[in-house]
């Protein structure tokens, strides 16, 4: 595996420990909470999560490994991410050059612009839900925030990805002087200030 496939690799593997561990986390009180995803509770950001990894298996004509999120959202999540690892860990998968609404591109790099960075928004979004540390890494807020300036129209527009799945949804405006994570978080359609419902 090359440098660049290698560092891929790593980040996916970095984001999918810090995803897998808010899910973990979550008591089985907390998978019926609102989500800060207008109309999601929190197993639904699972489900979107696990939902995305299949979109990446696509371009291969791969099935994903069949798993239940409403019965194990963390056995689900497990299972979506060994089959999207599996991808990255070939070199001829990872390598082979995909049609995305992204662009043409290598696997990897689809994987990497696409469910690689969904899953630190979206881990943000089951941590708020649930009531846990929603702090976004700074080094990911540094990393990505030039392309966060420049997502494509596309990422916005609902089912480009597939039946029900929208990236990212319209921009919350946040003040200029706010800090990072809250400019980021607006830039990514998220509100926040947005806090679940009391009790």
């Amino acid at each position: 595996m090359d440098t660049g496939r290698s560092e891929i690799a790593e980040r996916y593997r970095r984001r999918a420990d810090a995803f897998e561990a808010t899910v973990a986390a979550v008591g089985e009180e907390g998978w019926g909470r609102p989500s800060p995803c207008a109309e999601w509770d929190a197993r639904d950001v699972v489900r979107h999560v696990v939902d995305m990894h299949s979109v990446m298996l696509r371009p291969y004509g791969r099935q994903p490994t069949p798993a239940d999120v409403d019965a194990d959202p963390l056995t689900a999540f497990r299972t979506a991410r060994a089959d999207v690892e599996a991808v990255l860990d070939d070199p001829d998968l990872a390598g082979q050059v995909t049609e995305s609404p992204a662009g043409t591109m290598p696997g990897a790099d689809m994987v990497d612009r696409v469910v690689s960075e969904d899953m630190v928004l979206h881990r943000w979004d089951l941590a708020r839900a649930t009531g846990q540390d929603d702090t976004i890494d700074p080094a990911e807020l540094e990393r990505m925030w030039p392309a966060l300036q420049e997502i494509p129209d596309v990422m916005r527009v609902p089912g480009a990805f597939g039946p029900g799945v929208t990236v990212f949804g319209p921009v919350v405006e946040v003040p200029d002087d706010a800090p990072l994570q809250h400019r980021a978080l607006g830039l990514l359609g998220r509100d926040p200030a947005w806090r679940p419902p009391a009790g």
